[in-house]
């Protein structure tokens, strides 16, 4: 292939999504829900993939892979496979926020953005997103936090759009704290796609400013106390 190819990864729930991306295209994507059957799954739905477009191994450039928050074995198989594959080839590596690809989705509009992962027993992963007032940067505006939906409603901005592959129930709960404040994607505008993990991490692989294999670890949150919580 003429262009650069990125392979992107993204197990950190029980969606999982593969893509190869060249900085001008989707080449090709998969999506599906994997039911935390990853560790079987994913190989050869990469193999399958690569087969599919006409390439091999050889042909990618860079591995891209999200690396959470998100469910502790989901991330780490990801990981795993992606580091196996960036040091069995030695291609380089690139760690993007699952919170971050999520929002990125919807960088385009100008209504502020709080991307959700589920973290079960009733909690959600989250941050907040806004278009730069002066800049026009998109940004995080606070920290990666793991609580309550109802803590989380307290941070929220209002109106806010809610991006994240939800359950039913969260969507009730935060309609129930915020009513009309509270905007969600659609389904399908909800799924995460590994092409957007390839999509932010194109431009570091442009400029060459890669991870570290051995050293690029998870993101894993603690909950804290609502009132440590900005």
């Amino acid at each position: 292939m003429t262009q650069p190819l990125m392979l992107a990864l993204d197990t950190c729930t029980d969606l999982a999504s593969i893509a190869l991306y060249d900085g001008q295209r989707v080449v090709s994507e998969v999506t599906w829900h994997s039911a935390r059957r990853h560790t079987v799954e994913l190989m050869p739905q990469v193999i399958a993939m690569l087969t599919q477009a006409g390439v091999t191994a050889n042909d990618v450039h860079a591995v891209a892979v999200a690396i959470g928050p998100g469910s502790f074995t989901g991330v780490r198989v990801g990981l795993a496979l992606a580091k196996g594959i960036a040091s069995a080839n030695g291609l380089p590596l690139f760690g993007v926020a699952t919170l971050d690809a999520i929002a990125y989705a919807h960088h385009a509009q100008p209504q502020p953005v709080t991307a959700l992962v589920q973290a079960g027993r009733g909690r959600v992963c989250w941050a907040h997103y806004v278009q730069g007032a002066s800049s026009g940067a998109w940004r995080t505006v606070s920290p990666f936090a793991i609580s309550s939906i109802e803590t989380l409603a307290q941070t929220a901005p209002a109106p806010a759009l809610f991006a994240g592959d939800l359950l039913e129930a969260t969507r009730t709960a935060l309609r129930a704290h915020l009513g009309e404040r509270a905007f969600f994607a659609s389904p399908a505008l909800s799924v995460r796609r590994a092409s957007l993990v390839a999509e932010l991490a194109w431009p570091r692989f442009l400029t060459n400013v890669s991870d570290e294999i051995a050293s690029l670890a998870p993101i894993y949150l603690h909950e804290l106390p609502a009132g440590l919580i900005p």
